[in-house]
């Protein structure tokens, strides 16, 4: 188990943590649209690939 200390570092370090991130991405948003254009829609056909996959196993 964890102990008291563990729990609150964790927790501040995961709350510090996404604010940075956060930041960052804020800070890049110009940059990302420019060179990520259209990534959506290969996200989204790999979890349809991923969806697929699993349908036939599950049917077969």
């Amino acid at each position: 188990m964890f102990s008291k200390g563990q729990i609150v570092f964790g927790i501040l370090f995961f709350i510090v943590f996404a604010i940075i991130i956060g930041y960052q991405y804020r800070k890049d948003l110009k940059i990302h649209k420019r060179f990520y254009k259209g990534s959506l829609w290969i996200l989204l056909a790999f979890i349809a690939f991923i969806g697929l996959i699993s349908a036939i196993k599950f049917l077969l």
